[in-house]
């Protein structure tokens, strides 16, 4: 079993009914040849995945500026990491939807519990992407093992 699988098999360990479906379905799709069909578990944890990748990114930006331009710290996070997914259809959707993007201090009072300062917001976020990131990391592993990592949109 690869480095990878058994580190989030970690992760997993208080539902290993959960890893043990997860990593067999993707194993199974993939073999099949499922795996690509609009409508597969693997295209759904793939773009899971991805979207999650967006918002760690996007988090990681505002925490080192709460003054940033919530649009160009979204077009930022997602050059990085959906663009090189996206054909032109959603590439266009895409830009439609950066329209609707709130300003940052809309944002941040979303984000923010009552009676939260910046600071404590910020190590929130901090403690969220610690974790998500080494998930993420071994997320995508998995998937490059089973040939699932290069999906496109549709």
């Amino acid at each position: 079993m690869n480095q990878n699988i058994q580190r989030l098999e970690k992760l997993l360990e208080s539902d290993p009914i959960l890893y043990s479906n997860v990593v067999e379905m993707l194993k199974k799709e993939a073999s099949e040849g499922n795996a690509r069909k609009i409508t597969s578990c693997s295209r759904a944890i793939v773009w899971l995945t991805r979207s999650m990748d967006l918002t760690v990114a996007l988090l990681q930006l505002l925490m080192k500026d709460f003054e940033i331009n919530m649009q160009q710290a979204v077009q930022e996070s997602y050059n990085i990491t959906l663009k090189p997914w996206h054909g032109w259809i959603s590439s266009t959707a895409y830009r439609v939807a950066l329209k609707l993007v709130p300003d940052n201090k809309t944002l941040i009072s979303i984000l923010m519990a009552k009676d939260e300062d910046c600071e404590t917001l910020k190590k929130e976020m901090h403690t969220l992407t610690s974790l998500l990131k080494p998930l993420l990391e071994d997320i995508h592993s998995i998937l490059r093992t089973y040939g699932l990592d290069r999906f496109k949109s549709a």
